[in-house]
């Protein structure tokens, strides 16, 4: 994504989330985690925008590959149940998961927050977006989030 398309959705973000009247609470989005193998795995908060009430704030970073530099992969084996946990209420009436993997990029189908590990071998980035919209105005948003997080397939 080139920067002036980064920055216009900033923009949209800080429009949206400025103009709603309810507030979230917390100073920033809440931590999610992956549920596997009755263990907790911390993801990578991303770009946000969040009303507290007090200070609403957008944060911009870079995409999932580059958020996780450094950081340590899950791994997990092919075929994988994994579950994403946010213990924060109220819960996000949006979410949406995406898969990243070389150049290609794909929709992941979650079912009451599982989704399944994919069935080739390799490395895997994702990002996981959620936003909790307004649900008296129509296409404005409380806040949103985006987490990244990458499992090492074996």
């Amino acid at each position: 994504m080139n920067q002036r398309v980064k920055l216009l959705i900033l923009f949209v973000g800080l429009l949206l989330v400025g103009c709603s009247s309810e507030s979230l609470p917390g100073k920033k989005p809440p931590d999610v985690f992956i549920e596997w193998n009755k263990e907790k795995f911390e993801t990578v908060l991303g770009t946000y925008c969040w009303n507290s009430g007090k200070n609403d704030v957008c944060v911009d970073t870079t995409g999932p590959k580059d958020l996780l530099e450094g950081k340590k992969r899950l791994r997990v084996k092919a075929g994988d149940r994994l579950k994403l946990v946010m213990d924060y209420e109220p819960k996000p009436n949006e979410i949406s998961l995406t898969q990243m993997s070389g150049e290609q990029e794909k929709k992941v189908v979650m079912t009451n927050q599982y989704f399944t590990a994919p069935t080739e071998k390799g490395l895997y980035y994702y990002s996981y977006s959620v936003w909790w919209m307004d649900e008296k105005e129509k296409n404005v948003s409380k806040g949103d989030a985006h987490y990244a997080f990458a499992l090492e397939v074996y």
